[in-house]
C-alpha cells in the first residue's frame, strides 16, 4: 500500500505570520488545526516538515539536529521572503525546543512552546513512542505482525543515533533560555505522558521576557493540539497572540 505523503503548509490570511512547528515523529498534521483556526482569525500560519519527517520511520533514524535546524531555519526565511516583518513562532514538543532556539537567534515577536522537553530523562518513552509511531506506520503499509517487529528490532539494535541529536538540542537551548526576551506563552499538558512536566516550570522560570505566561492544561496529553482541549487552547493562544503589541 503507498501512503501518501504529508506536505508543508501555507495558509494566508493577514499581515501577521505564525511559524508552526510540530514534533518529534510527527508532521505538519499535528499543528493543521490550529493553523486552520488562526488563518480564520485573520492570521497567516506556515508550517514545514523536518528532515527525516512524514516518511518511513527508518528515514527520521537518519535526520539529525542540524537538519531540523536548518528547515527550521529556512521556514523561517521563507516567512521573511513572503513579506512578513512580524512573526510568532509556536513549537510543540521538540518543535518547542527549536522555537526557543530560533528566539534567541532570530527576530521574532513570539514564542510559544508547548510540551517542550528541557531535559534529557525520557529515553525510554521516546524509545516506546517511537515504536509506536513506526509501528503504526508499517500497519498502514499492510505488513504482517512479524514482520513488523522484526523491522523495528532491527532499528534498535543499538540506541539510535537520532536519540543523542535530541540530547543535543535541548542540552543547547536550555543553557540560553536566559537569552530569549520576546514575549512567551509556556503550554503544558498535565496528563503528558512522554516528557516531564516540570520542564514548563524550568522555561518559564529561566526566560528573561518581560511579557511571559504559563498555563497547564488538566485534560490534555502529550500532542496537545489534538487533544480534548485544543479548541481552548486554540483559544487562548488567539488571546495571546491579540495582546501583543503588533505594527500592523
Amino acid at each position: 500500500m503507498k501512503i501518501i505523503e504529508p506536505k508543508p503548509f501555507t495558509f494566508e490570511e493577514g499581515p501577521r505570520a505564525v511559524l508552526l512547528l510540530h514534533g518529534f515523529t510527527g508532521h505538519s498534521a499535528d499543528v493543521r488545526m490550529l493553523g486552520r483556526f488562526l488563518q480564520a482569525n485573520n492570521y497567516t500560519s506556515h508550517a514545514p516538515i523536518y528532515e527525516g519527517h512524514g516518511k518511513r520511520p527508518e528515514d527520521i533514524l537518519l535526520s539529525s539536529e542540524e537538519g531540523w535546524w536548518r528547515d527550521t531555519l529556512a521556514a523561517y526565511n521563507h516567512l521573511v521572503q513572503l513579506g512578513y516583518e512580524e512573526i510568532v513562532v509556536i513549537g510543540l514538543s521538540l518543535g518547542g525546543v527549536l522555537a526557543l532556539k530560533l528566539s534567541f537567534l532570530q527576530k521574532v515577536k513570539a514564542v510559544i512552546p508547548m510540551c517542550t522537553p528541557m531535559s534529557f530523562d525520557n529515553e525510554a518513552q521516546l524509545t516506546n513512542g517511537f515504536k509506536a509511531h513506526a509501528r503504526e506506520y508499517k500497519q498502514l503499509e499492510r505488513k504482517d505482525e512479524q514482520t513488523i517487529e522484526k523491522e523495528i528490532d532491527e532499528m534498535f539494535t543499538e540506541t539510535p543515533s537520532v536519540f543523542k541529536s535530541v540530547e543535543t538540542l535541548i542540552t543547547e537551548v536550555k543553557g540560553q533560555l536566559d537569552s530569549i526576551y520576546a514575549p512567551a506563552f509556556v503550554i503544558q499538558a498535565k496528563k503528558d505522558e512522554m516528557i516531564n512536566p516540570d520542564s514548563a516550570k524550568y522555561i518559564y522560570e529561566h526566560l528573561e521576557s518581560l511579557e511571559k505566561d504559563i498555563k497547564w492544561y488538566e485534560k490534555s496529553g502529550h500532542v496537545i493540539t489534538l487533544g480534548e482541549e485544543r479548541e481552548q487552547l486554540h483559544e487562548d493562544i488567539l488571546k495571546f497572540l491579540d495582546r501583543l503589541d503588533w505594527e500592523q
